[in-house]
């Protein structure tokens, strides 16, 4: 088995917050990310996917072919979006690292199926300090 991953970038802004909450209740709950005014991250987003490179080109899979699938699926729809408004695939979510990181997955996994290959997992890095890692739900 060999794995191979994808790096790519995007900007966004959030608001981790509970709607039923007052202000101040979110703020004890989730600190500064849940500023009324939004702010943002430049997230650093790894895709890993997994297999047996082919035998006749030695590659997995053509890595520009899977940045174009990625900017395709995920960077386009999020790059200097409201993550909370502007978002399909996070609506009724909160977009805390967790919660984007799983989206992200869920978004590509059965294109790469389709594909022919298996995503191992989703590296988001919200911060150069604070990252999340989802390999998927246990089969």
């Amino acid at each position: 088995m060999i794995y191979i991953t994808r790096k790519e970038n995007f900007n966004a802004a959030h608001r981790v917050f509970l709607p039923e909450l007052s202000d101040e209740e979110n703020y004890d709950r989730f600190g500064a990310c849940s500023n009324p005014n939004w702010h943002g991250h430049n997230y650093t987003l790894f895709v890993t996917i997994k297999g047996k490179p082919d035998k006749d080109s030695g590659y997995l899979f053509d890595l520009k072919k899977l940045s174009r699938l990625i900017k395709e699926l995920v960077i386009e729809k999020v790059d200097h979006k409201n993550l909370n408004l502007e978002v399909d695939f996070m609506k009724g979510l909160i977009p805390s690292s967790e919660n984007i990181a799983m989206a992200v997955f869920n978004l590509l996994d059965p294109e790469l199926r389709k594909q022919g290959v298996a995503l191992h997992c989703v590296k988001l890095y919200e911060t150069e300090n604070n990252y999340v890692e989802y390999f998927g739900e246990e089969d």
